[in-house]
This record gives C-alpha cells, structure tokens and sequence, in this order.
C-alpha cells in the first residue's frame, strides 16, 4: 500500500555547461508537480570560475556535484560522465524516470534509449535547444518559464546583455529617414525627412519647372547663337541667309 501512495522518484541530471544556476529554484518546483527528486546530481568543471556560481548553490538545493576535470580542450568529459550515471541508474531500476537538465542536443539518443526501458523522460532546456532532443523526451519544460520576476529582470553573469544583443539604433527624430508621402525622386525629401507640405513640394515644383524652360530658352548651339534675327521658314531656316 505505501508503494502506491509514493510519489515517482526521478534522478535529476543537470549539464552545469549548458544550464543557468538562475533556473535552480524553479526547477525543483516544477519536478515536484510530478514526482520526487530522489537523485540530484550537476557535471560540471567547478575549478572553473564559470561554473562558481553553481558552486555557491550547491548546498542550497543539495545538489551532489560531479566534478570532470577538462583534459582536453574541445573534449566535454562532462557530457559522457552524465550518460554512463545514467545508465548505470536506470540499471538499478530504482527509478521511474528521468530529468535531464540541458539545452545540447547530445542527449538526444541518451533521451530516446531511456524511454525504450520505459523510463519517463522530462527535459529541461532553453527555448534555442534542437528539436531533436525536445522530441525525444516525454515532455521539455522551457527554462525561461522556470525564472521568476526578479530573475528575468535581474543581468545573467558574465558579458552584459548590452554587449550581446545591442539594441537597433535609433534615429534621433521619429520621423527620421521617413519619404515625404506622394513625392518622388529627390523632391520628396524635406531635409533629412518627414512628411513634405503639398504646398511646399508644388513650390519646388514650379521653381523646377521655371528653371528648365529657361535653360531650354537660352543659347545652347553655336550656329544659332550667331545667327542674324529674322523671320524663319518652314523648314526651320532663317529666309534672311536663304536670299544672301
């Protein structure tokens, strides 16, 4: 009778790497929504100083902490320490399930060999994880939904957000850049933007126009500046130089 009432028990597995120390609180609420957390374990290189944060929860939560030296540099030792405490757990068959608490895609066949034992999988992740291993679970809790308030407005560790993601720069009018609506060519634009007066544009307009004709009107090919006035024929030449 008491197995039936107990609660499923869950080994919670998180990758320090790719995981937030923010998230620590919210996840231990949402994994006791459906069962116990029997097992609580972190790989991770704590030597490190990027993983200190971690560090300084550990106790908090009471989280075991699965110290892996990086050897070898491009090499995460911590991924394959998880999957070999994995199935050495799932082995012991003292568990129902399965938390794993990463955004890397990885442990996508770790995922789907757990669910073919017949072990519940929950995957913990940013919303940027692969599909792939999102599919493979159970069911994927997003990370960010995990953060409270104060969490979400509180700056991540680290290079700020500023540096990340820099804002778009703005213009410093509202209007800037913005054509002049209905003009066209350069005379839509009214300085370095904003809408242009109908009346304004008409204006330029007519100045435009007026400065044409007078160039059209003016002294543009040699022969005719020098010749004589007098009355022209049909076909455009003067009768005064057709009689000399």
């Amino acid at each position: 009778m008491a197995d039936e009432n107990r609660l499923p028990r869950f080994a919670i597995l998180i990758d320090a790497d790719n995981t937030s120390p923010r998230i620590a609180a919210g996840l231990f609420e949402e994994v006791a929504k459906f069962g116990e957390a029997s097992v609580r374990r972190i790989y991770g290189d704590f030597s490190s100083q990027r993983l200190k944060s971690w560090a300084d929860i550990l106790q908090k939560y009471a989280i075991d902490p699965y110290q892996q030296f990086a050897y070898t540099t491009g090499k995460n030792a911590s991924d394959i320490t998880l999957v070999i405490d994995a199935m050495d757990l799932l082995h012991s068959g003292r568990f129902d399930g399965f938390c794993l608490v990463s955004s890397d895609s990885d442990f996508t066949r770790l995922a789907s060999r757990l669910r073919e034992q017949g072990a519940d999988v929950y995957g913990f992740g940013e919303q940027k994880t692969p599909e792939s291993f999102r599919q493979a679970c159970r069911r994927f809790i997003y990370t960010e939904n995990l953060l409270s308030e104060a969490e979400v407005s509180a700056p991540e560790e680290g290079p700020s957000a500023k540096a990340l993601w820099p804002p778009a720069k703005a213009h410093s009018r509202p209007d800037e850049g913005r054509r002049a609506a209905g003009g066209g060519g350069r005379l839509g634009w009214i300085g370095r933007g904003g809408a242009a007066p109908r009346e304004h544009r008409l204006r330029l307009r007519s100045a435009h126009l007026w400065l044409s004709q007078a160039q059209r009107s003016g002294p543009t090919d040699r022969g005719v500046r020098h010749r004589p006035a007098g009355r022209q024929g049909p076909a455009g030449q003067d009768k005064t130089d057709a009689t000399a």
